[in-house]
């Protein structure tokens, strides 16, 4: 029996026709191709990967320096999940930021870089002055936050192009603007004093002096409870936070030329500027979103005042918050800080900036020509549509008042309901006190 299988396979091609030979070879010939393509790539991929390993391995960072400095950087928000690195997403400027550090090998690791951020920017929401502190690699052997960590470390007479290096492999929409070495201790977070946010807005039909007078009465420190998203569940059980100052005020860029009545023109932006040193979640876009209420006659300048008396009114009424594309961290202010950026190196971010603005500028050119010619045509004139992208608020057919609205539950049921889950310790009780 055995035999009979052995002799099986020869049996069976010795019954095969000339034809049917030809065929089997073929389809054997061509199965070896493709084992062969197999073996490879994944011996071209072991070697890359060998290859990778090596260069990596040749880099050793216990051969230089390090230096503590500041980076400042802007980026355009519009398309990222946010600013801060998350779980389930890996599109973020701070992902984005490490990749630029590691793959130019300023950074080891970043948990290795004493990093400290200055602000923590939502999805959509983007920024003129980001800054962080952080350890990088350094030419120099001594100077302003230089750590040496080999008294034989590589050294050169100047200092590494931090800013040229970083833009040539970061995104297109991200871009350092300087940097400034600073003492070890100093914290971008910790040692800033103050954040400037700016909402940009088309005027459309607001009425800008109302906005105005409404927006004086938010100056000071008091309880914005009602005017943000609580974050108790990260341990935010107070509220209280100081407003330095609130501007509204028409945007104009050097290019500008002021004419009669161009501030009243619809198609005028304008910007809301905050200016503190702490904010909550979502603060300035519930602000903004109040704030549209009002110049849009939905509300009173009172709805201020109401809101910001949490004895009476303790819970928040529902309300959507402003879009978030149109905020920007505007700035980030520190004592004594002087940022260096080369001639040349600030021309390459202009030039960048230029390209950008020309692909825009040319389509919003495109549909301002044609929203010219609708509006000059009948009915086009009774269209008043210039902010409804930027708030879900008053577009109903019937507007409820927003302190007759359902309210959300209350800061204490909300503390509550995480110490229960033991999300909180019971000694937050004692921090909503104070």
């Amino acid at each position: 029996m055995e035999e009979a299988n052995r002799s099986s396979p020869q049996a069976e091609l010795d019954s095969l026709s000339k034809e049917d030979l030809i065929s089997r070879i073929q389809q054997l010939e061509s199965h070896v191709f493709q084992l062969r393509n197999l073996l490879n790539k994944s011996q071209e991929t072991k070697s890359e990967n060998k290859k990778q390993s090596k260069q990596q391995r040749k880099f050793d960072f216990s051969k230089y320096n390090v230096r503590h400095v500041l980076l400042k950087f802007a980026y355009f928000g519009w398309t990222y999940q946010g600013y801060a690195v998350q779980e389930d997403t890996i599109n973020t400027i701070e992902t984005e930021l490490f990749n630029a550090l590691l793959r130019t090998r300023l950074i080891d690791a970043r948990q290795t870089s004493n990093y400290h951020r200055c602000g923590r920017t939502d999805k959509g929401v983007s920024a003129f002055s980001q800054v962080i502190s952080i350890d990088l690699r350094s030419n120099l052997k001594e100077g302003v936050g230089v750590v040496v960590r080999n008294p034989e470390a590589k050294t050169q007479s100047e200092e590494i192009n931090y800013v040229n290096i970083l833009n040539h492999v970061l995104p297109q929409d991200i871009r350092v603007l300087g940097w400034t070495p600073v003492e070890t201790g100093f914290s971008a977070r910790f040692d800033c004093r103050c954040r400037v946010y700016r909402y940009f807005l088309p005027r459309g039909q607001l009425d800008v002096d109302r906005m105005r007078a409404a927006s004086a009465k938010l100056v000071g420190e008091k309880d914005f409870r009602n005017f943000c998203k609580m974050d108790v569940g990260n341990g935010v059980v107070t509220f209280v936070r100081r407003i330095e100052s609130i501007e509204m005020e028409r945007v104009r860029v050097s290019s500008d030329s002021e004419k009669e009545g161009e501030d009243a023109d619809p198609y005028s932006f304008y910007c809301i500027q905050v200016k503190g040193n702490a904010f909550l979640w979502h603060q300035i876009r519930c602000i903004v979103s109040v704030l549209l209420m009002i110049g849009r006659h939905l509300e009173s300048a009172e709805l201020i005042d109401q809101l910001l008396d949490v004895e009476r009114n303790p819970t928040k009424p529902q309300y959507s918050m402003a879009d978030e594309e149109p905020l920007v961290l505007f700035d980030c202010d520190f004592e004594g800080i002087e940022w260096h950026c080369g001639e040349n190196e600030n021309s390459l971010i202009a030039a960048h900036l230029q390209r950008m603005w020309c692909r825009q500028a040319v389509r919003l050119t495109q549909i301002r020509v044609l929203l010219d010619v609708v509006e000059r045509r009948p009915g086009g004139d009774t269209a008043k549509e210039h902010i409804r992208e930027l708030s879900e608020e008053g577009h109903s057919k019937r507007y409820r008042p927003l302190m007759e609205r359902e309210r959300a539950s209350s800061l204490e049921s909300r503390v509550d309901h995480y110490v229960k889950r033991r999300r909180l310790d019971e000694t937050v009780y004692e921090k909503m006190k104070k």
